[in-house]
């Protein structure tokens, strides 16, 4: 089990002022690419992992920002760490839809 939750919310400062959403939906394909746990929310995404290996994916997310052109990102980030392991699903289980 997973030891970490991070939450994201990349503010990219584009390099024209054009829409930050094609730069977060590149950010969010890293996300995908790195093979987490991950869950999508209007203002934010949340991935689950070891602390190591989720703030990696926060610097490649930024990192990619750059070489998109922007000149600066603001990255706003939340962290649960618990020794004995967490889970999103554990967090939210008694919010989440009933399908």
């Amino acid at each position: 089990m997973a030891s970490t939750l991070l939450s994201i919310q990349i503010l990219p400062h584009t390099p024209g002022g054009e829409s930050v959403i094609p730069y977060v939906d590149r950010a969010i394909e890293i996300i995908q690419n790195a093979g987490v746990p991950y869950r999508v929310g209007p203002l934010e995404t949340t991935m689950e992992g070891e602390l190591p290996e989720l703030l990696a994916i926060v610097a490649k997310m930024n990192e990619e920002m750059v070489k998109m052109g922007c000149r600066s990102i603001l990255s706003h980030v939340k962290i649960y760490h618990h020794v004995d392991g967490i889970t999103m699903k554990e967090l939210t289980q008694k919010y989440d839809e009933t399908v």
